[in-house]
């Protein structure tokens, strides 16, 4: 039994990982060749930046964490909520969702999932900003070299209290699992495209969504405080946070915490030690 468990973590590991080979290779011969005609901050490329081995660390083990952490917390709820605890009914319930959204087309689904789960997540990413919270949002903000690679640097709390709830609070309210296949790979080229090191500020439509330089602002380590939507900008012009001065490119990233260490290991105990 035990064996059977481990093999089929070590498979369900090994999977996720090599799903995410390809989006890494893409995103860093696209995002190297964008950067070398425009980048937002001339030096270092992506493979010199200060802490590149933390970025790699976050880079493949968020994914498989988030992977458990959300089917774990799904299983969790929906037995304990709904009362489903047969194999036949969980895999009934992630394949077809429950409740009335559920019925819904996949399309109406869809959209309700990506403006709800963008304004849920504006709010949690606010949260995280308060002096109750911040030292777990901190260690993305972290690293001195915003850059691609840089988006994945999230601690677990931070993870679990965001994303991961979100999705499945949306489970549980009926949504198709269907629709986080589909947006999987947005997902992840998206986050990749906000933090990559390019002066694209998207013109007009940066008060709709979420580019380059719009995210850059918010890394900035004097305007922390501004621009916390991840995909529709549109929600820090209505929330009053949209900051994008014309004419000036960010430059200083990071934060002034001399305690926050730049290994993974140090900086998932941080905010439990400081």
């Amino acid at each position: 039994m035990f064996l059977s468990v481990a093999a089929d973590l070590a498979q369900g590991i090994s999977h996720t990982i090599v799903r995410l080979l390809p989006y890494m290779a893409i995103m860093a011969v696209l995002f190297t060749a964008l950067t070398w005609v425009s980048p937002c901050n001339k030096g270092r490329p992506w493979w010199g930046k200060r802490g590149l081995v933390t970025d790699l660390c976050y880079f493949f083990i968020v994914p498989v964490f988030s992977r458990y952490a959300r089917i774990g917390l799904a299983v969790a709820l929906a037995a304990f909520v709904l009362g489903i605890t047969t194999t036949k009914g969980l895999v009934a319930f992630f394949d077809h969702g429950h409740g009335p959204l559920s019925r819904l087309p996949f399309w109406v689904q869809f959209a309700i999932y990506l403006v709800g789960s963008e304004f849920c997540l504006y709010w949690f990413h606010r949260a995280f900003h308060s002096s109750a919270l911040w030292k777990y949002h901190a260690v993305h903000h972290s690293s001195e070299d915003i850059d691609w690679i840089s988006a994945s640097r999230f601690h677990p709390v931070n993870l679990i209290f965001g994303t991961i709830l979100v999705d499945v609070v949306s489970l549980m309210s009926g949504i198709t699992s269907d629709i986080f296949l589909v947006l999987a790979p947005f997902n992840v080229l998206s986050s990749g495209w906000v933090h990559a090191n390019l002066d694209w500020t998207l013109g007009p439509f940066k008060y709709v969504l979420a580019g380059p330089v719009f995210h850059r602002w918010h890394h900035e380590k004097h305007h922390v405080g501004v621009n916390f939507a991840g995909t529709f900008s549109l929600f820090d012009v209505m929330f009053g946070t949209f900051y994008m001065p014309e004419g000036v490119l960010p430059q200083e990233y990071g934060i002034d915490d001399a305690a926050m260490p730049e290994s993974f290991g140090g900086q998932l105990v941080y905010p439990i030690v400081n």
